[in-house]
């Protein structure tokens, strides 16, 4: 599949495209594969860092959507086909917001983001997409 990861080592904020393997999901995850993804300020703002040593390698993009391809093992509540769009914040289910989830951020210093065909996700993190919506 195809991913694009953020290269600070040629230019501060240049975007290399790599073939690398699909992703497989683990129990309590899910496997997407990307129909649509955007590009937001904050994005912006981590491309301007992408020089830095801990954003090497990262693949960028926060909001992605797609469609269920494959499921791990004790997951029920989605299937293979099922429209979902993952959450910004992958470990805030529920409740107030706490610090503690700033890590999770897609795409940020910690976590891969959803620029590539196929991303794997926890269950959890993972809302419908309306059926009205394209």
């Amino acid at each position: 599949m195809k991913a694009y990861h953020l290269n600070g080592h040629a230019d501060a904020g240049q975007l290399v495209r790599t073939d690398v393997s699909k992703p497989e999901p683990a129990g309590g995850e899910v496997r997407i594969r990307l129909e649509a993804a955007s590009l937001n300020y904050r994005d912006l703002l981590i491309l301007d860092r992408a020089g830095q040593n801990q954003l090497n390698g990262r693949v960028p993009l926060s909001d992605g959507a797609g469609v269920v391809d494959a499921i791990g093992p004790n997951v029920a509540r989605w299937h293979v086909g099922d429209r979902v769009v993952a959450s910004f914040f992958r470990d805030w289910v529920s409740g107030p917001f706490k610090s503690s989830y700033v890590p999770s951020s897609l795409g940020g210093n910690t976590m891969d983001g959803m620029l590539a065909e196929y991303v794997v996700l926890p269950a959890a993190a993972l809302v419908p997409v309306p059926p009205h919506l394209s």
